[in-house]
């Protein structure tokens, strides 16, 4: 509503006028959402055996490589633009330093090699950070109970040019170290991979909403105490545009804040402060508080729907969602009416 802009008094103005049909509330709907707005997160595992269900998160899957291809190909029939990959690690493959997250022929890059060869329209999103990689579960490097900020930013900026050079479009560093962005947008040019988005989680928070995800890639189990020397604070907000400001200010093409769901009105002061895309990701946390309470009577697809039109409501150029797929065939459905 236009600031000093007040509505003439009932019985003048009726607002239900507008809402009296299907026509008129399609005719002035202020926010849509469109299956280009999503990203479909994916978990990847090692070998060819059949898909294995991540039991905290119902209806989601870690699929082999062959099946990720499958998966690309459904994505791009549906019109989702991009999927994010994430690995589930092997334990005889996590180590102190995460030196798995630097190998050209880690799961990962082969996953991004494939689905590139296979689907080249089909854009990729793969995280930085060496949480999936480490034995402690951290997503830097771990001494003495301290996590080393400068260290693991020269590893992280090493990550992202070896994911580049599989075929990864948007690099994704999702750890929460200080100058990071930075650091991997020079070895992202210096190697020749200008080109290459990045795609900032700038206002992460040290949120309880994680746990399925750290079920699905391996870490949970492993973490050593919590995030919150580098993750954010719950109660802050103005330090969310400090971090989105650093981001931009480093090189950033594209802002995120995780959690989205919980977090609308970070979502909110981020699209109305910065000139760049802001994302959201509808963490794992909260889609599978939403598939419990389908699975006990609430209508879940239309509380699926309600959830991701509030991101775009709260600003959202776009939604990383493991429900991607399943909006996506709604709104085909629903163009299709």
């Amino acid at each position: 509503m236009a600031s000093g802009f007040y509505p003439a008094r009932f019985p003048q103005t009726r607002l239900r006028r507008l809402r009296q049909a299907a026509w008129t509330r399609a005719l002035v709907q202020e926010h849509g959402l469109r299956t280009q707005d999503l990203i479909w997160p994916i978990f990847l595992q090692e070998g060819s055996g059949a898909p294995s269900p991540i039991a905290s998160m119902p209806g989601v899957q870690r699929l082999s490589i062959a099946d990720a291809v499958k998966a690309g190909g459904e994505a791009v029939r549906l019109g989702i633009p991009v999927l994010a990959l994430f690995p589930y690690v092997p334990k005889d493959k996590k180590t102190a330093d995460g030196r798995e997250a630097l190998n050209p022929k880690n799961l990962v890059c082969r996953a991004l090699q494939a689905l590139k060869r296979a689907h080249p329209q089909l854009g990729l999103l793969a995280d930085v950070a060496l949480d999936p990689y480490t034995d402690h579960g951290h997503d830097g490097l771990l001494r003495d109970g301290e996590i080393l900020n400068d260290e693991t930013v020269e590893l992280l900026a090493q990550q992202a040019v070896v994911q580049a050079k599989a075929g990864c479009d948007i690099i994704a560093p999702s750890d929460m170290m200080d100058g990071r962005i930075g650091a991997c947008r020079r070895a992202l040019d210096g190697a020749g991979c200008a080109n290459t988005m990045l795609m900032a989680y700038s206002a992460k928070y040290a949120s309880a909403l994680y746990g399925p995800f750290r079920d699905a890639v391996g870490s949970k189990s492993l973490l050593r105490g919590d995030k919150r020397s580098y993750q954010m604070d719950p109660a802050n907000s103005d330090e969310a545009l400090r971090e989105l400001a650093l981001d931009v200010r480093e090189g950033a093409d594209m802002l995120m804040v995780k959690p989205g769901g919980l977090y609308l009105d970070i979502v909110r002061r981020a699209a109305e402060h910065f000139p760049l895309p802001v994302f959201a990701y509808q963490v794992s946390g909260e889609y599978a508080m939403l598939q419990t309470a389908a699975q006990h009577g609430m209508d879940g697809s239309a509380v699926m729907m309600e959830s991701l039109m509030a991101f775009k409501r709260a600003g959202a150029c776009g939604i990383l969602t493991y429900y991607a797929r399943e909006a996506a065939l709604l709104l085909r459905a629903q163009s299709a009416s």
